[in-house]
């Protein structure tokens, strides 16, 4: 019912009265304004009165939860005084309308400008992306357990404060009743936050600069001092609020609701199509292992492996072997008197080596480094060597006469030397 101004893209506008401007949506799909705003800019020398103007008087009537929520802020919220504000709405919402009201005789100047690629809807789009894919693995980190709780803490204070007093709160019931007000509150309070924060930051930044690190280091002690989530419930309902933080971000960062619901729909079927192909690739697995040939393989040891395996066996095999004789059913008495060395045996039983160390010290001198029997080994190697190739042993010999004859020829000039 208001004669208001129609704001179309690329406008520069200068006025110095009291007026309200609207931007009617353009109701036709196109995927390349996907993540694409219209970016309002009103500023003045002198300070006015932004406020916006909701079309639907009931949120009752809202279609979604998100509509509901914002509705509900915007009738809470006051009209916002100040010199220079910024809008920034998107291509496939609702129409905007808002109202400004100078309070001297100034002029300002409405800008609108289109920005094709929103760099904070296609973060926010990416952000719900990954977070949904890997919110299983990020609810059981500690340090996004802790991340978690810091951005809590700054951004809703009174729900981290109510978790943290939960133990104190006797009846769920109250619980539940106070943080429904508490989320609300901070819903409010995030929206008051969005809004102002350019003013915020460049008015009172030390401020804010303070309650984010007071608040932080809070939130830290906090979490610290609870610990990281232990159970598998904490843990799944911890997924599950991660899950649906990343469907409002995923909302949120794009500007055509449609598309917002397919990846939804997409994400969740990809998420639930993860048991089925397991199941289907559990059970190929089966049926190709049933109808494989049973054809044995052989595999090779190594020399290592095999003095390893040998040993591993040895050792398992006499530890069998004693607790066998230390079992009620050992005949001890009928294998003492077969014993020459009863005493021995006993001391095996016990868990003495089964070699004594004259036995260790003789199979050293044997078979060790340097032992008779490794060179009878390589003598006997190196007969069979020259037997099995003459040929190169006659040629060897006669090499060696050979030389014996050009050493033995200059001996009787030398002696005619001397």
């Amino acid at each position: 019912g208001r004669n208001c101004s129609l704001l179309q893209e690329m406008d520069v506008i200068q006025k110095q009265d009291e007026n309200c401007y609207c931007y009617v949506q353009n109701r036709t799909l196109h995927l390349q304004y996907l993540w694409s705003t219209l970016q309002v800019k009103v500023s003045s020398r002198e300070k006015f009165r932004f406020e916006p103007i909701s079309e639907k008087n009931n949120c009752w009537n809202s279609e979604t939860v998100f509509e509901f929520a914002a509705c509900a802020v915007q009738v809470l919220w006051k009209p916002e005084t100040c010199t220079e504000t910024f809008l920034s709405i998107k291509q496939y919402g609702e129409d905007v309308c808002f109202k400004i009201q100078p309070f001297k005789i100034e002029p300002y100047t409405v800008r609108v400008k289109r920005e094709m690629l929103d760099g904070k809807l296609l973060f926010l789009f990416v952000a719900g992306i990954f977070l949904f894919h890997f919110a299983n693995s990020l609810s059981r980190s500690a340090k996004f357990f802790y991340l978690s709780g810091i951005i809590l803490g700054v951004l809703a204070l009174l729900v981290f404060v109510l978790l943290t007093l939960k133990r104190f709160i006797p009846r769920h019931s109250t619980f539940w009743i106070l943080m429904s007000g508490s989320w609300m509150a901070s819903l409010y309070f995030i929206y008051c936050f969005k809004e102002n924060m350019q003013w915020l930051w460049s008015e009172h930044r030390n401020y804010l600069l303070g309650y984010f690190l007071a608040v932080g280091i809070t939130s830290f002690a906090i979490c610290h001092q609870h610990g990281p989530l232990t159970t598998e419930l904490s843990i799944t309902l911890f997924t599950w609020t991660l899950q649906l933080t990343a469907f409002v971000l995923m909302y949120c960062g794009v500007t055509i609701p449609q598309v917002a619901y397919a990846v939804i729909a997409v994400s969740l079927c990809s998420k639930g199509l993860c048991y089925p192909l397991g199941a289907a690739c559990h059970i190929a697995r089966k049926m190709k292992n049933h109808f494989k040939s049973k054809k044995l393989v052989f595999k090779y040891l190594t020399e290592e492996e095999y003095r390893e395996q040998g040993e591993n066996e040895t050792i398992r095999a006499l530890e069998e072997l004693r607790s066998f004789c230390r079992s009620p059913d050992f005949p001890s008495w009928i294998a003492v008197s077969r014993l020459q060395a009863p005493h021995r045996f006993a001391g095996f039983v016990l868990g003495s080596p089964h070699v004594s160390p004259a036995e260790t010290k003789a199979h050293d001198e044997e078979y060790g480094i340097g032992s008779s029997f490794l060179e009878e080994q390589l003598f006997e190697t190196r007969a069979q060597a020259e037997q099995n190739d003459p040929a190169n042993s006659i040629h060897e010999e006669d090499e060696e006469n050979e030389d014996e004859t050009r050493t033995q020829i200059p001996f009787p000039y030398a002696t005619e030397l001397l």
